[in-house]
């Protein structure tokens, strides 16, 4: 029969078994997670009725653009 987590004390101070304590000295960068490295993704939740309409990523990002070169140009650089 298994232990369960209440069978046996728990001691804050040495929580993790010592095979399991990270040595960050030896780690290195995760090779996958690198991507693109200029990219930035940023998520916005959509309206129910919004998101029914743009139903891709892509979708939405076309509609987006399209209305941003129809904007008049501002000085600053940056849209409101």
């Amino acid at each position: 029969m298994s232990k369960t987590p209440s069978d046996h004390t728990q001691n804050s101070e040495y929580e993790l078994l010592p095979e399991y304590q990270f040595d960050y000295e030896k780690a290195k960068p995760n090779r996958f997670a690198v991507g693109h490295k200029t990219q930035k993704l940023t998520v916005v939740v959509l309206d129910e009725d919004v998101a029914q309409v743009f139903t891709t990523p892509e979708s939405v990002n076309k509609v987006l653009r399209a209305l941003i070169e129809s904007m008049p140009q501002s000085g600053g650089g940056e849209t409101a």
